[in-house]
């Protein structure tokens, strides 16, 4: 995996902004691993990864449904496994089938999926500071070009 890259973020917009470029660095097939604390700002990176994609709906968290997919220039995957508990439950999700394929894939709380994994995605890990200010840690991707 690549060298991490580190960026800062004061507010919303610049977590948004963020998103946008990680987003218009990935390419169909790539998985993203969306990590942090509740409210660490993972679905509004989200949106931003969504908005580079070119995604016209509005991206929420996918909490409840477990698994959105989004059209755009790139289709994208959004998947939540907040309430999974174990890796029995993610591996009846059938993500197989989604994973790996023409869209791109984001799972929030992706920690869990990781030890499922053999390599092939990137992660993107949220960690909020007593100023609410957040680090955004980048490892597998490229921001200057296309990455899967």
């Amino acid at each position: 995996m690549r060298d991490p890259i580190f960026l800062e973020s004061g507010s919303a917009e610049e977590t948004m902004r963020i998103g946008e470029r990680i987003g218009a660095s990935l390419a169909p097939g790539a998985i993203v691993l969306l990590c942090g604390d509740l409210g660490a700002g993972k679905t509004v990176l989200a949106k931003g990864i969504a908005r580079a994609l070119g995604v016209k709906e509005e991206v929420s968290s996918p909490t409840y449904t477990l698994v959105s997919e989004y059209a755009g220039r790139v289709p994208l995957v959004h998947v939540d496994l907040y309430r999974i508990g174990s890796a029995e439950e993610i591996e009846g999700l059938g993500l197989d089938d989604l994973l790996w394929g023409h869209a791109v894939s984001l799972i929030e709380w992706g920690e869990k999926l990781r030890p499922l994994l053999d390599g092939g995605y990137a992660e993107v890990s949220l960690a909020i500071h007593p100023d609410s200010s957040r680090t955004i840690t980048v490892r597998g991707i490229d921001l200057e070009g296309p990455s899967a």
